[in-house]
């Protein structure tokens, strides 16, 4: 079987791909991850064979300009914690269609990248293709090949709750017709140039790989393949330290690598984050870069910054971890059965990416908190929960747990033949 996965153009979303990419490379299918050119090298640098489609993208300025307005400033007021579904009571959900379609479009659907994806479908032929839901682009190399086509997701799906909201649960594939569709207006005209049709399987495909738990939120009607979130990291070395168990509790702090590596969104303040952890009797293991660090004021005597550490590594010597909510670090944290501290970024941004979902979720497992947003951070708030969830038993306990019924999950290689048997359903 020839399969054919196209990703965004984020490292963190390679690195989600990765682990299904591998199951289907070591059960002998033929396998090309197809990305912007700027993403080759870290293809290759995992062992996978990379084809390039569109142009590089500056994601920094790209990204900073595509944000819509963040809204007023809510530090110092009660602090909010809305619900995955909250969103539709601030925002039209029709505007949120709109948006998605101008920052797909303007991100990452340069206009080269549907000639290159029709070109490598009729070059490679695949058999199936697996996309990342941000590259609508990828539907039309599914269709011109022929081939079964499948979204994976990296963070909740946003996108069937949105077009839920705006059209009606289980509408079909032509649930639009009728009605104001941004999509559609942006691809339909690329589709029929290529002598294709729209509709709703470009955007939810035919079936959706999930690793999010299935305690977290997911819409009703979408067609979901369960697989086991596995936390990839990339080339790296580990060093004794990590692995050795620390005379004190030991807590990770992380704002994952998205954020990392480009500058755009609202993060915690570090101050904030190292000022709520200086007078606890534990040690911190920061992941910061020099860009990030050079922020802070202040880095506190039982504070450890790292450029870089495998959280499958380190979070086993780990009482708990304080992080943003993203796919891998919620992978190697439900590993190692620890509770976990989510601080979103600012609501209109993060209910596309996950921590919304994982943050309500742990909360009603028991096994962590949502802690708050991260333009409504305070220091007193976040020592007041760490304290709570390194004190009592209860959220150990749920984590481990949680651990238990995440490794009893489907893993990637069932995954494999889920889609063996769909496609040779097919033929």
């Amino acid at each position: 079987m020839r399969v054919l996965f196209v990703v965004a153009p984020f490292k963190a979303h390679l690195y989600v791909m990765t682990p299904v990419v591998s199951a289907f490379v070591t059960a002998g299918h033929d396998v090309r991850v197809a990305a912007a050119p700027d993403l080759l090298d870290t293809i290759g640098a995992i062992g996978f064979t990379g084809v390039p489609v569109g142009r590089a993208i500056p994601m920094d300025p790209m990204m900073s300009s595509t944000e819509p307005d963040r809204g007023p400033d809510r530090s110092g007021l009660p602090v909010y914690r809305p619900a995955q579904t909250d969103y539709r009571l601030v925002k039209d959900p029709l505007e949120e269609l709109r948006l998605t379609a101008f920052g797909s479009s303007t991100l990452f659907h340069h206009e080269s990248i549907y000639d290159d994806l029709v070109q490598v479908a009729r070059d490679f032929r695949p058999d199936l293709v697996i996309r990342d839901p941000f590259m609508f682009g990828a539907s039309l190399a599914a269709r011109e090949a022929g081939a079964f086509d499948a979204r994976m997701l990296w963070g909740t799906d946003a996108l069937a709750q949105l077009r839920a909201d705006v059209y009606g649960e289980g509408g079909g594939l032509h649930r639009s017709e009728g009605k104001e569709d941004p999509m559609r207006d942006w691809l339909a005209p690329v589709l029929e140039r290529y002598g294709h049709k729209y509709d709703e399987g470009v955007m939810i495909g035919e079936r959706t790989i999930i690793g999010w738990p299935s305690w977290t939120y997911r819409p009703k009607d979408v067609d979901y393949v369960q697989t086991r979130a596995i936390a990839f990291h990339g080339p790296h070395r580990t060093e004794k330290w990590m692995y050795e168990q620390p005379e004190r509790p030991r807590v990770c702090i992380t704002q994952g690598i998205s954020h990392r590596d480009y500058d755009f969104g609202r993060t915690a303040l570090l101050d904030t984050l190292f000022e709520a952890v200086a007078d606890l009797d534990v040690e911190v293991v920061a992941t910061f870069n020099g860009r990030q660090i050079a922020s802070a004021t202040t880095v506190p005597d039982n504070v450890k910054v790292v450029d870089f550490v495998p959280f499958n590594v380190v979070l086993s010597t780990c009482s708990a971890i304080v992080h943003h909510g993203g796919y891998g670090t919620m992978a190697a944290a439900l590993v190692a059965g620890i509770p976990q501290l989510i601080i979103p970024n600012i609501y209109w941004n993060e209910k596309w990416w996950a921590s919304i979902a994982l943050a309500n979720g742990l909360q009603e497992q028991g096994a962590g908190e949502y802690v708050a947003d991260a333009d409504q951070l305070t220091a007193d708030l976040l020592r007041e929960n760490l304290v709570r969830v390194l004190t009592e038993p209860s959220y150990r306990e749920n984590a481990a747990r949680l651990r238990d019924d995440h490794l009893a999950s489907p893993t990637p290689n069932d995954t494999v033949r889920v889609f063996e048997e769909l496609v040779a359903a097919r033929a």
